[in-house]
């Protein structure tokens, strides 16, 4: 995440200026980057939301006493947006000082883009003819102005709605304690580390079931291929004591402020073993009451592979 400028708010006629300005998150960047999903949880932290407002209505939302904050989520699929016509309504908001203003852009790699457009068989709004990488392409050029003229820039690449979830808590809940969640990743160290861990923790020293010819095409998700790495007597041992370790931390985070905590797993290819400690973890973090989301980054990329035919 970075930091790049300060809005205030407004558009054409001053109001009268309140103690306590009103705040205004306006939310925005490509399509697929989880706008939606931002504009959800706001609206559960206390924000009036608004979604797909046609850019001229925005002014007269602002030229009254808002009871709550306001979140309006704007993008192409809007009526009359432009990048012009935001970038006016930014430098008119800047005039006011009644209401604290800023625009929170969701950013996100075009790879992860095309696998999610991929997944969810939608079109982009700007390729409704082609494929969707034409969409996202002409998407990034349209908004290039638009990202950087945000206060915050949030790259979703590699979070999930709930990692999403938990960064937008962090950021704009009142209590940054009120909610506490966990994803869990699994990984190749092949492919390197995801992004944003906080913890990591290195699976290598396990039985590899890749040596086993029957195990080899399966995943630690396979009872076969769970109860091979069972037979390893490290692998209850280290899952105990990750677990013990983990059930000491996360209070002690929660209790300093932190919404979210994010742990990686890794192995030689990111199949077997990593997968099966972090299902092994995700599920007893879940019984101990935990708010918890798991990851399995290399079995993802080969299903996607599988289903677009070519690997990723």
């Amino acid at each position: 995440m970075t930091k790049t400028e300060t809005f205030d708010d407004a558009r054409h006629i001053p109001m009268a200026q309140s103690a306590t300005p009103q705040k205004l998150i306006i939310v925005t960047g490509p399509s697929g980057a989880g706008r939606s999903t931002a504009i959800n949880v706001l609206e559960d932290l206390g924000f009036e939301a608004i979604d797909n407002l046609p850019l001229s209505l925005l002014p007269r939302l602002t030229d009254g006493t808002m009871p709550r904050p306001l979140a309006i989520g704007l993008d192409v699929r809007n009526r009359d947006f432009t990048t012009t016509g935001v970038i006016d309504l930014l430098d008119a908001l800047q005039t006011r000082d009644d209401v604290d203003a800023q625009m929170l852009f969701l950013d996100c790699s075009e790879d992860v883009l095309v696998r999610r457009y991929s997944e969810t068989r939608r079109r982009h709004p700007l390729a409704k003819e082609d494929a969707a990488i034409a969409g996202i392409r002409r998407e990034a050029a349209l908004l290039t102005a638009l990202r950087g003229r945000a206060e915050t820039l949030l790259d979703t690449s590699d979070l999930s709605p709930h990692d999403l979830k938990a960064r937008l808590v962090e950021m704009f809940g009142e209590d940054g304690s009120a909610l506490f969640g966990v994803s869990v990743w699994s990984f190749s160290y092949k492919r390197g580390l995801p992004k944003g861990l906080d913890m990591v923790f290195d699976c290598r020293f396990l039985k590899n079931p890749h040596w086993e010819p029957a195990l080899r095409a399966g995943t630690g998700q396979d009872p076969q291929v769970a109860a091979y790495i069972e037979t390893d007597s490290m692998a209850p041992v280290f899952i105990a004591m990750v677990m013990d370790m983990m059930l000491t931390l996360l209070p002690a985070f929660r209790a300093e402020g932190k919404s979210h905590l994010s742990v990686g797993f890794g192995c030689t290819g990111g199949q077997h073993r990593s997968v099966y400690v972090t299902e092994q973890l995700a599920l007893g973090l879940a019984d101990a009451g935990w708010q918890v989301s798991k990851q399995h980054r290399e079995v993802e990329r080969a299903q996607l592979g599988r289903v677009s035919g070519q690997q990723i």
